[in-house]
């Protein structure tokens, strides 16, 4: 069963590289529910805003504030990677291997191991080596393995990126139904018919700068920034 969800605030917050700043200064509130999309140019930032809620990034200034204690935070989600990371094990010890770590009874492992390969189209798989899986199959296998402990927020960098259309409209369903379940949801995609879709709020980034805020349906209509409606439109932002 998935927990309630956490709100997070961010005030003043900044990251560096080599002394450049690539994200802020930024303040951001996030509400407890929804599926935000984060959109933006190349090098805006998001995924840097992603490691960032997720609590791998080093930040030089600023603060972190989700509104329950960190370290349960830290057990409460889940990150899948644009390029997924396979254990070089069979598709059950990956998707076993997050509910082992949390000391689940075996036999719950396996139904939940069997549940979750087929809820995303691996039923047939579970003993095929990992690193052997299609792009899709190992994207496929990330998102089951993230969800299959049951995270209160999912954060997901560019999930879809260089697959098929049938493999992204599996991968949708899955994230759609992962949603209605109660899992927050907060994910990069370039792609603008799949932000159109997905999104109950959008986030517009640039040059490490929040450009605009709000309600989907209300900035794919109508944003009220200048490089928001110019990347909507297709244009070249910098």
């Amino acid at each position: 069963m998935v927990a309630k969800p956490p709100s997070v605030a961010l005030r003043d917050l900044r990251v560096k590289k080599r002394g450049k700043t690539i994200l802020g200064p930024l303040d951001l509130d996030l509400e407890a529910t929804g599926f935000t999309i984060v959109l933006g140019p190349n090098g805006a930032g998001k995924t840097t805003l992603l490691k960032v809620l997720h609590g791998v990034e080093r930040i030089a200034t600023g603060t972190v504030s989700w509104s329950m204690p960190r370290s349960r935070m830290d057990q409460e989600q889940a990150y899948v990677f644009q390029r997924p990371i396979m254990l070089r094990r069979s598709v059950r010890q990956n998707l076993a291997y997050p509910l082992a770590l949390l000391g689940r009874p075996k036999s719950e492992i396996a139904i939940q191991v069997e549940h979750w390969a087929g809820r995303v189209g691996l039923g047939n798989l579970l003993d095929q080596h990992a690193p052997r899986l299609s792009g899709g199959e190992k994207q496929k296998l990330a998102l089951a393995r993230a969800l299959i402990r049951a995270p209160s927020v999912l954060f997901l960098d560019e999930p879809c990126a260089n697959l098929d259309g049938r493999s992204t409209r599996e991968i949708e369903a899955v994230l759609q139904a992962a949603h209605s379940d109660g899992t927050r949801i907060i994910m990069t995609t370039h792609d603008l018919g799949q932000a159109r879709r997905l999104a109950n709020d959008v986030i517009f980034l640039s040059q490490g700068q929040l450009h605009e805020q709000g309600a989907a349906a209300d900035i794919f209509t109508n944003p009220g920034q200048p490089k928001t409606k110019a990347f909507l439109q297709g244009d070249i932002v910098e």
